[in-house]
C-alpha cells in the first residue's frame, strides 16, 4: 500500500504565515519545524542536505511554490513539513517570481521509490490553482490536513 500524505504529515510540522527574511532562513526554519516533532536523528545532517540539494537547482518551482526535497539517514521515514509565508520571498524560482508556499518533503536513502512517488504527488497538487489558494487562505493547521486528505481523496 502507498503512502498518504496526509498519514506523513504530522500536524506539529505545518505552520501558516512564518515570517522569513530569505531563502536561506525558510530553509532553516523548515528544518527547524521537522525537526520540532522529534523524529529527526540528525538535525545538523538533515540541514546540511537540504541546503546542499538547493545548492544544485533551486527548489521553487514556480507558482509561488517551493519544494525543497532530500534523502538521507537522518531521518528514519519519510517527512513532510508546510508553511505559508507571510511575504512571498525570492527563492531563486524558475519562473522567477517569489515563493509564498513551501514544502519541504525528506525521504530515507533506503526508499528512493517512495520519496519519488511522494514528490510527484506534491507537484501535481500544488500544480492546481484550487489547491495553493486554498493552502494560502486555510485559517488553521486542521484546514491544511483536510485540504491535503481532501486531495488525495479525489485522485484515489
Amino acid at each position: 500500500m502507498d503512502m498518504k500524505i496526509a498519514t506523513i504529515l504530522d500536524p506539529a510540522c505545518i505552520r501558516l504565515n512564518m515570517e522569513a527574511s530569505n531563502k536561506a532562513d525558510v530553509l532553516g526554519k523548515m528544518v527547524d519545524l521537522l525537526a520540532s516533532g522529534g523524529k529527526v536523528l540528525d538535525k545538523v545532517k538533515l540541514s546540511s542536505v537540504i541546503h546542499e540539494r538547493e545548492k544544485l537547482m533551486s527548489t521553487g518551482i514556480g507558482n509561488a511554490v517551493a519544494l525543497p526535497h532530500g534523502k538521507t539517514d537522518a531521518v528514519d521515514r519519510s517527512m513532510i513539513a508546510v508553511a505559508t509565508l507571510q511575504n512571498p520571498i525570492d527563492f531563486d524560482s524558475l519562473d522567477d517570481n517569489p515563493v509564498q508556499i513551501v514544502i519541504l518533503l525528506v525521504g530515507t536513502e533506503a526508499n528512493v521509490g517512495l520519496h519519488l512517488r511522494l514528490l510527484s504527488r506534491i507537484s501535481r497538487m500544488v500544480g492546481s490553482d484550487q489547491f495553493r489558494a486554498s493552502l494560502l487562505h486555510a485559517k488553521s493547521v486542521d484546514d491544511v490536513m483536510m485540504l491535503f486528505a481532501s486531495q488525495e481523496e479525489d485522485r484515489a
